[in-house]
């Protein structure tokens, strides 16, 4: 009987290292993930600070002519 149980045991234990593989595995896509959608997020606050510069520009400019006429 104590061989049946450490057969069990032993099931088990694989089953719990197959597991975390698997879920070290996840982590490891979800991380680089991540990374893309960070730098992807860098990439749109940077052009978004671009064409508010970029209206502020302008609208100064718009002022300007208001300002001239």
């Amino acid at each position: 009987m104590s061989l049946e149980v450490l057969e069990q045991l032993e099931s088990k234990v694989q089953s719990a290292v197959d597991n975390i593989s698997l879920l070290k595995m996840e982590l490891d896509e979800l991380k680089q993930q991540n990374n893309q959608l960070q730098d992807e997020n860098h990439q749109l606050r940077n052009e978004h600070q671009a064409w508010q510069e970029r209206l502020r520009v302008l609208l100064g400019k718009i002022d300007q002519m208001d300002e001239a006429i």
